[in-house]
């Protein structure tokens, strides 16, 4: 069993709900009782893509980590024991992180959790244009956003090292395929666990809204410096209708002294 410092527990914990629950999301299809039917189809935009926009929340039962959600613990798990591919400095690495119970998380120093761990903690909410996918994050880390382009845009063969790292949008079918590149070696790929990350890595994500309420992620991580081979976690998220995000503020002056570790 993996355990955390009461110190990150703290840090990681957010709302449950967040403010204006009782203003009804417009367009959202209703049954017959005025609750929002997320078994209806999904939606189009009017060019015919599936449009991703809504508020979502990572929607997995409790697994053995209690009530953490399995893929924020560690987004591997759906690979067989022993089979994430570690690099052995990372695999002591995240050991190392385990052992000295997260005392170096930067999320409990009030730091981006970094992508994809960002989509496993807190409410996120997509914003989908024509030429350019937002996403807002509901996280301890302070107000937090990505830009996903979809204008056609490369990556950037240069980018400057960043948390959340540079992002270009592409479908293939009704799959939003997003690459991202332009990485620090600060980040956390999952929390549990501590995958480790450095400036090399690509992170593909493919987001299908398979009905109203309820969408799919699939997360690629290419990182040859810290991995032997790609590997695959699958996120599933869940729409969350009538409602909206919370401001979230994290002071990193308060309980450090706590953050002892082992």
């Amino acid at each position: 069993m993996i355990r955390l410092s009461i110190a990150t527990v703290i840090a990681l914990s957010s709302p449950l709900c967040a403010q204006w629950l009782d203003y009804p999301t417009a367009g959202i299809p209703r049954t017959a009782d005025g609750k929002a039917n997320l078994s209806a189809p999904a939606p189009k935009t009017t060019n015919g893509r599936p449009d991703l926009s809504g508020i979502w929340e990572i929607s997995e039962a409790q697994s053995a980590y209690g009530p953490f959600a399995s893929h924020f613990m560690d987004l591997a798990v759906d690979l067989k024991p022993g089979e994430a591919p570690f690099q052995p400095w990372a695999k002591a690495l995240s050991q190392q992180r385990q052992a000295n119970l997260h005392k170096d998380d930067p999320l409990a120093r009030c730091l981006p959790p970094g992508v994809p761990r960002i989509d496993t903690i807190a409410p996120f909410k997509i914003v989908q244009t024509g030429q350019l996918v937002i996403v807002l994050y509901e996280t301890t880390a302070n107000s937090a956003f990505r830009q996903i382009f979809t204008d056609g845009r490369p990556l950037p063969k240069d980018p400057q090292p960043s948390w959340l790292g540079y992002s270009i949008g592409t479908w293939e079918s009704d799959v939003l395929r997003v690459d991202t590149i332009g990485f620090n070696d600060r980040g956390w790929i999952d929390t549990g666990i501590g995958h480790p990350q450095t400036e090399a890595l690509h992170v593909i994500e493919r987001f299908r809204r398979s009905d109203f309420g309820h969408m799919e992620i699939a997360v690629t991580i290419d990182d040859s410096n810290a991995y032997t081979k790609p590997w695959t976690g699958n996120l599933k998220v869940h729409l969350l209708p009538d409602t909206e995000l919370l401001e979230m503020t994290c002071e990193n002056s308060r309980g450090l002294e706590h953050m002892v570790g082992k």
